[in-house]
């Protein structure tokens, strides 16, 4: 009976034996796991090139409201809304009575003022006179006292010091009545610029004046130049570099669809507006047949251009987390995660930013689902 156990019990650890010598044996002979197929593509370095669509809005090139220079009554307005007006041209009349009481006050003291100088010039020919026949006099010895010579002498200086006060005091008046002839000259309201009448706010009758006196609650007028017009881009700011000044741009407005307008680039403001992230530009355009109306919004077709090359892939390739954006590059049979930043794209290639060259071997399609570090097999691929 002992005999028959032990034989059971050698034959069991035999059977273990084998059993494990099969198992190790078929561990050995497993296949490794094939490495997954990813379709791939090169990194391409190219110059930006492309246009978008950006919204602008036409202003007049020149806008004036005019205020008269002088608080006045209407007299009369010889033009309305959507008058052409040259410059320099007399558009309105005002009346201010007491300007004329002013003038002939003026007036009053300048003829007062030329009086008084006539006097005292009269005054110093005669005190001349006598000194100087004093001073032959005063030749031959005792005929005229010393001290008489020296009054005289000093009363010559005296009235030739008045002369010339009488003098100023004419000048004076003559620049105050001056003063106010420029004054009177301002009743006339003349265009500052070739333009068209945009808005009227006043009529005959009412009062006016300069901006902030009564009477200046509105403008008398608006005036706008429409023969000329400014086309104003806010440029968002990854947009406003490489283009500059002197550059065709091309836009069209809702009122011509279908119909293209030219602009050249006139003005760039070469400073980013903090609250919308946008630099404004302003296109100059011809409007000669007064098509194009201030005020209206237009859609530019903006160029975006880099003067160097940058880095592109498919916009697929692209893999987008809540805590990251990056591609798959594929290297030595091994897949790995390369943070990037986008810029803009372009039909179906996206511009990319950060540790890639031209070159690199990136998935045409980038997912977290093929983690860092996964054995692949790229398999080349046409990017349409």
């Amino acid at each position: 009976m002992r005999l028959t156990s032990t034989i059971t019990i050698f034959a069991s650890l035999g059977l273990l034996i084998s059993c494990g010598k099969d198992d190790a044996t078929s561990a050995k002979a497993a296949p490794p796991e094939p490495a997954a197929k990813v379709q791939v593509t090169k990194v391409v370095a190219q110059k930006l090139a492309l246009t978008v669509h950006l919204p602008g809005e036409i202003e007049p090139y020149e806008v004036v409201a005019v205020f008269p220079k002088v608080t006045g009554f209407v007299k009369s307005i010889s033009v309305d809304r959507g008058s052409h007006v040259k410059e320099g041209q007399i558009i309105a009349h005002l009346e201010a009575p007491e300007l004329v009481a002013q003038r002939s006050e003026a007036q009053s003291k300048l003829q007062a003022a030329q009086a008084q100088f006539a006097a005292a010039e009269a005054k110093v020919a005669s005190d001349e006179g006598t000194y100087e026949h004093l001073k032959a006099a005063a030749a031959t010895p005792g005929v005229v006292a010393g001290n008489d010579l020296f009054v005289s002498q000093k009363a010559l200086d005296a009235d030739r010091a008045q002369l010339t006060a009488q003098q100023e005091n004419v000048n004076a008046a003559q620049q105050s009545l001056q003063a106010i002839t420029q004054t009177e000259a301002y009743l006339q309201v003349k265009a500052p610029f070739d333009g068209v009448v945009t808005e009227r706010n006043v009529h005959p009758g009412a009062l006016v004046g300069p901006a902030g006196a009564p009477g200046s609650a509105l403008p008398m007028l608006r005036i706008e130049t429409l023969s000329r017009l400014r086309i104003v881009v806010p440029v968002p700011e990854t947009y406003a570099a490489g283009v500059p000044e002197g550059t065709k741009v091309e836009f069209t407005v809702p009122s011509f669809p279908g119909r293209i307008f030219r602009g050249t680039i006139a003005r760039i403001a070469h400073s980013v507006d903090i609250k919308t992230r946008t630099m404004p530009v302003e296109l100059e355009a011809a409007n000669v047949k007064g098509e194009l109306s201030p005020g209206t919004f237009s859609d530019v077709l903006w160029p975006v251009r880099r003067s160097y090359p940058t880095l592109f892939v498919p916009t697929s390739s692209v893999a987008n987390t809540l805590e990251r954006a990056f591609v798959v590059r594929i290297r030595d049979g091994k897949s790995e995660w390369i943070d990037i930043k986008t810029g803009v794209t372009v039909d179906k290639m996206t511009e990319v930013f950060g540790d890639l060259h031209e070159g690199d071997i990136v998935a045409v399609r980038g997912t977290d689902e093929l983690r860092a570090g996964t054995a692949v097999s790229p398999q080349q691929s046409q990017v349409k």
